[in-house]
């Protein structure tokens, strides 16, 4: 119930924007419609993902779901494709700098650990 009426509300200030923009009206009942709508496609959107997602043997819906779904909107692929790029980027820079940081500290000794080895050093000296 939360969730429409969070997308009542967006469609309501979606409207509106075009209202100001287009100079023009929407009823009431036209937005209660539109919003109805895009609730129901909505649902029809995220059963459609699921069965992509079974019908490849998986139990979470990944990237090339979503882009099956949206395969007969050409401008909405190529969005949507883009956006997966980018994230797939971010996450590789992530993942670098993570192992970066990981192998610097790996590399690092704790601040006791030089005054061992140089006493090491010295016994084996004085043998």
């Amino acid at each position: 119930q939360r969730l429409k009426a969070a997308v009542h509300y967006t469609v309501g200030c979606l409207c509106q924007e075009v209202e100001e923009d287009k100079e023009m009206r929407f009823s009431k009942q036209s937005i209660a419609a539109i919003s109805e709508m895009t609730f129901r496609q909505c649902e029809i959107f995220a059963k459609d993902l699921e069965m992509f997602a079974r019908h490849a043997k998986r139990t979470t819906v990944n990237t090339e779901d979503v882009k099956l779904l949206s395969r007969r909107s050409s401008s909405l692929l190529r969005y949507i494709t883009q956006k997966s790029e980018e994230l797939g980027l971010n996450n590789m820079e992530q993942k670098e700098k993570k192992k970066k940081k990981s192998s610097a500290a790996k590399g690092r000794r704790t601040p006791g650990e030089p005054e061992a080895a140089v006493t090491e050093n010295e016994e084996s000296n004085m043998s």
